[in-house]
C-alpha cells in the first residue's frame, strides 16, 4: 500500500507549472549530480527519476502533446545537473585569470545550458512516445540513452557524467559495462531508477503498479551477483618482468607553459624520477618504464639538445621513458612554428624517439576554437594561447614498448570516449592515459576523469595506466581494481608492477551494437503501447 503522502507528492508535481515546474526539475537535476564522483550517492536518483517521470506525466497539460513543455522540463534538470556536475571547468579559467577570468560565467553556465539540450531532446522524444503505463518508464529510459548518445558524439561529443557512470560504484555494478558499455549502462541506469514511479499509478492506470520497481530491483542484484562472480574469478595476474615507475610532478600551470621555467621543470622531473622509495628501490633504475604525465615540457622537447641529454642520462639501459610533450610540425629548419601536436614520445636510454603518437580528439576550447580563425580575428583565443589551434592527429594505433607489450595511448579527455578504445584487429596489452588535471585544481573534475577513464579498463578487458601532472595517477587492473594510487595534489612517484590483460569482453568485441539494438526493440514496443492505447 502506497502512503498517501507518496501519492500526493506526486501529484504536486504532475500539476506543477510555471516557474515551480522549472524549480523543480532544477533541483532534480542538481540532486542527481551527487550521484557522480566522488560523492557515488547513486541511491538519490530513485528519488530524482520519478520526479522526471512525474514530470512528464504533467506535460500532458501542455499544447502539441506536451511535447514542448516536456522538452522544457528536460533543459531545466540538464541545466541542473550540470552546472554542479562540470563547476570546475571554471578553475581553468582563473589559471591565466588576467586574460581569461571574464569568461567564467560563460563557462559555468553556458557548457550547462548548450549541454542540457540533449536533456531537452530525451525528455522530449519520451513524450512523444509517452504511454499511460508502466512502458513509460522504458521510453524515458530509450529517449534519455539517445540524447546522451547524441551528446557524446555531436560536434565532436562530450560525454561526461553520462548517466551510465552512476552505476560503476561499487565495482560489482560496474562489470556490467563489459557486456553492454556505457550506452546500454545508461539505458539500464535511467529504466531502473525511473521505475518507482509507477508505485503511485492508480488502479485504472495499472494492476501491479508494483511489478516495475520489483523488476528493477531485481536487475539491480542480478548485476551486483554477476560482478561479485566476474571479480572473483578474475583475480589480478601480472605481465612479467614489468615493472612500472609513475612520476606525478604536481607542477602548477604557470610553470608548465612558461619557457623561463625550463631549468626548475627538468630539475623537478628528474630528481622527482630518481627519487628512491626504500631499501628495495634505487630510483629509476628499479622501473622498466618510466612514465611522466601529459604536455610535460614547457618547450618542444625534440628541439632541445640538452633535455634530450639529460633524459638519456636518467634512463638506465633497459628502461624507457613514456612523455607527453608538445610537438612542433614537421618544418624546414628556420620555419617559425605557431601550432603544435600535443603529443606522446616513447623514449629510449640513448635518448632515441622510438616512436610518436599525436593527439586525435582535441578540447573545444582547450586545444583549439570552432571557427579558430573567426574567433581569432575578433580576439579571441583557447586557454593555451595557442595561435590557430593544435593540430589533431591523424591515427590511433598501439605504440610498441620495449620491455613491455603494446599500448594504446590516450591524451587527457581521449579516455572518456569509448570510441576512442576500440581498435579492430590491433589489440593493445594496456591502456595508457596521460593527462594534466591540473587546469582544474583541487575540486571534483579529476575524481570525476578518473571513474570514466577507469571504466575504459573494464569494458576492454585491458589494464589501465593514468599519468597525471597533479593526480589522480593510478594503476587499474582489466577488471577495475585500482593496484596503486597517488591522491590529487599529492607530489611524488608510484611504482607498480603491469597487471596483464584478460581475453576480450563481450562488449569489446560487440561495441555498441547490442544495446543499440535493444534500444531500437524498446522504442518499437513502447510506441506500438501508445498506438494501441489510443485504439
Amino acid at each position: 500500500m502506497i502512503p498517501k503522502q507518496l501519492r500526493n507528492i506526486a501529484l504536486s508535481i504532475i500539476l506543477a507549472w510555471g516557474w515551480k515546474r522549472a524549480a523543480i526539475a532544477f533541483l532534480a537535476g542538481a540532486a542527481s549530480s551527487l550521484a557522480m564522483a566522488p560523492f557515488n550517492a547513486w541511491p538519490i536518483l530513485f528519488i530524482t527519476f520519478p520526479v522526471v517521470v512525474w514530470l512528464i506525466d504533467g506535460a500532458a497539460a501542455g499544447k502539441m502533446r506536451g511535447i514542448p513543455a516536456a522538452a522544457m522540463a528536460g533543459w531545466w534538470f540538464g541545466f541542473g545537473y550540470f552546472v554542479p556536475g562540470l563547476y570546475w571547468i571554471g578553475y581553468a579559467f582563473l589559471v591565466d585569470a588576467e586574460t581569461f577570468a571574464w569568461l567564467l560565467p560563460a563557462a559555468i553556465c553556458g557548457l550547462p545550458a548548450y549541454l542540457a539540450l540533449y536533456s531537452a531532446l530525451g525528455f522530449a522524444i519520451a513524450r512523444l512516445l509517452w504511454t499511460k503505463d508502466a512502458s513509460r518508464v522504458l521510453a524515458l529510459a530509450a529517449s534519455l540513452t539517445i540524447g546522451e548518445w547524441l551528446r557524446g558524439h555531436l560536434l565532436t561529443g562530450f560525454p561526461w557524467n553520462a548517466f551510465g557512470y552512476a552505476l560503476t560504484e561499487p565495482l560489482p555494478l560496474a562489470q556490467t559495462m563489459s557486456l553492454i558499455g556505457l550506452w546500454g549502462m545508461t539505458f539500464l541506469a535511467v529504466a531502473i531508477f525511473a521505475a518507482p514511479a509507477t508505485l503511485t499509478d492508480s488502479s485504472s492506470r495499472t494492476q501491479r503498479p508494483w511489478l516495475a520497481p520489483v523488476l528493477a530491483a531485481m536487475l539491480l542484484i542480478a548485476m551486483g551477483v554477476y560482478g561479485a562472480i566476474r571479480l572473483g574469478n578474475t583475480p589480478t595476474q601480472f605481465v612479467a618482468n614489468v615493472k612500472l615507475r609513475i612520476m606525478q610532478p604536481a607542477i602548477s600551470q604557470d610553470k608548465r607553459f612558461n619557457y623561463s621555467a625550463k631549468a626548475d621543470v627538468m630539475s623537478k622531473y628528474l630528481a622527482l624520477s630518481n627519487r628512491s622509495t626504500g631499501p628495495e628501490n634505487n630510483g629509476v633504475g628499479s622501473a622498466n618504464v618510466l612514465i611522466w604525465p601529459e604536455s610535460a615540457f614547457p618547450f618542444f622537447l625534440s628541439r632541445e639538445a640538452d633535455a634530450m641529454a639529460q633524459i638519456a642520462d636518467l634512463l638506465p639501459k633497459g628502461t624507457v621513458l613514456i612523455t607527453g610533450a608538445v610537438r612542433p610540425p614537421d618544418q624546414p629548419p628556420g620555419t617559425r612554428v605557431t601550432r603544435a601536436y600535443n603529443s606522446i614520445y616513447v623514449i629510449d636510454h640513448d635518448g632515441t624517439m622510438l616512436s610518436v603518437y599525436d593527439k586525435l580528439h582535441l578540447v573545444p576550447f582547450g586545444e583549439y576554437l570552432p571557427w579558430q580563425s573567426l574567433l581569432e580575428r575578433i580576439g579571441l583565443q583557447q586557454l593555451t594561447k595557442v595561435h590557430g589551434g593544435f593540430i589533431p592527429g591523424t591515427r590511433r594505433k598501439p605504440m610498441d614498448v620495449p620491455g613491455a607489450p603494446p599500448m594504446l595511448p590516450l591524451i587527457c579527455y581521449e579516455a572518456v570516449f569509448p570510441d576512442d578504445i576500440v581498435i579492430q584487429n590491433d589489440r593493445p596489452g594496456w591502456i595508457v592515459n596521460l593527462t594534466n588535471d591540473g587546469w582544474f585544481g583541487i575540486s571534483t573534475g579529476p575524481y570525476q576523469h578518473l571513474q570514466q577513464s577507469r571504466i575504459r579498463a573494464i569494458e576492454e578487458g585491458l589494464p589501465l595506466v593514468r599519468a597525471a601532472n597533479t593526480g589522480i595517477s593510478v594503476v587499474v587492473d582489466p577488471v577495475g581494481r585500482i593496484i596503486a594510487q597517488l591522491g590529487l595534489g599529492v607530489e611524488g612517484v608510484l611504482d607498480s608492477r603491469l597487471p596483464a590483460a584478460i581475453q576480450p569482453t563481450f562488449y569489446g568485441k560487440t561495441g555498441d551494437l547490442p544495446a543499440m539494438i535493444g534500444i531500437a526493440m524498446t522504442i518499437i514496443f513502447v510506441a506500438r503501447r501508445r498506438v494501441r492505447s489510443r485504439d
